[in-house]
């Protein structure tokens, strides 16, 4: 391989680019390492000049990854970026032109489109949420609730559609829940409990207004407002004032966000960004010359 995913590196903090793609082209070339149709049908000294387009109009992610996989099988390709990550193209958009080993570019392609469809698909829901918030002083966040395995990618996705990134994993903050408390006892017990290990962030779930008190006078620094509808997230914020950030979730859809999002809520998470993201329409076709 190229330098490539070590200058892609810093966007995907702790993921290893090169075993991602050694690991997706293995599963699909099988024990043997064959695509015996490309080897049955191309030429082993034919170049494939072809061009990567979107039938959709989207927010575009994982262009970078995709050409990652057609310089593992032709170090040698050509490869032309028309558009980056992160852009918002129309339906019809040429966004990639590769000129490379037939047999490679083909082996390659499904890999590289898979990819770029889902990121991209995520990013552009992602967009549209933020798009639907804009100038209500609420920020999107993502969720954990990712394909396994992927959940780096797909939160780099989530950037790129605009929302910021919340919780990597169980590591980096405590999230009581209502399982959490159920087992301890209630929530000021949970909370407390997290106070006691050192956490320093300690978010709380809570989907009664009742629960608010208790939350904050144990200690939490963060309140997720479960499945409230506009109404009652509006009083909810209106009793934590600025004591810490609130966070809307459950349940929010492009129709029901922005009034959310007008309640004063900090933070609005969205599950539905990675977890329901259709894959966008992107192809990669032979340009004849």
């Amino acid at each position: 391989m190229t330098d490539f995913p070590s200058a892609f590196a810093p966007f995907l903090p702790g993921f290893d680019l090169d075993a991602f793609v050694a690991a997706t082209l293995a599963e699909d070339l099988g024990p043997d390492g064959r695509d015996v149709t490309s080897e049955a049908v191309i030429p082993a000294d034919a170049m494939f000049d072809g061009v990567m387009d979107t039938r959709d109009a989207v927010t575009l992610a994982g262009l970078p990854i995709a050409e990652a996989f057609f310089r593992a099988l032709d170090p040698a390709v050509e490869i032309e970026m028309l558009a980056r990550d992160g852009e918002r193209v129309s339906a019809g958009t040429d966004i990639m032109r590769i000129r490379g080993r037939g047999r490679a570019m083909l082996t390659a392609e499904r890999s590289a489109l898979n990819t770029v469809q889902h990121l991209t698909g995520i990013a552009t829901m992602t967009r549209a949420y933020v798009d639907a918030i804009e100038g209500t002083g609420a920020t999107l966040l993502d969720t954990r609730k990712t394909i396994p395995g992927l959940r780096v990618l797909e939160k780099y996705a989530t950037r790129m559609g605009g929302a910021t990134n919340h919780r990597m994993g169980l590591w980096d903050a405590a999230m009581i829940k209502d399982n959490h408390v159920a087992v301890a006892g209630s929530v000021e017990e949970a909370v407390r409990r997290a106070v006691d290990a050192g956490i320093a962030s300690i978010i709380v779930e809570v989907d009664r207004i009742d629960q608010i008190e208790p939350a904050l006078g144990a200690g939490a620094t963060h309140l997720l407002l479960d499945n409230m509808d506009a109404a009652t997230l509006r009083s909810a914020v209106t009793l934590v004032g600025d004591r810490v950030p609130t966070e809307a979730s459950g349940g929010v859809t492009l129709e029901t966000i922005r009034a959310k999002a007008e309640t004063g809520v900090t933070f609005i998470s969205v599950g539905r960004l990675t977890q329901s993201a259709p894959a966008a329409d992107i192809g990669l076709d032979f340009v004849h010359a």
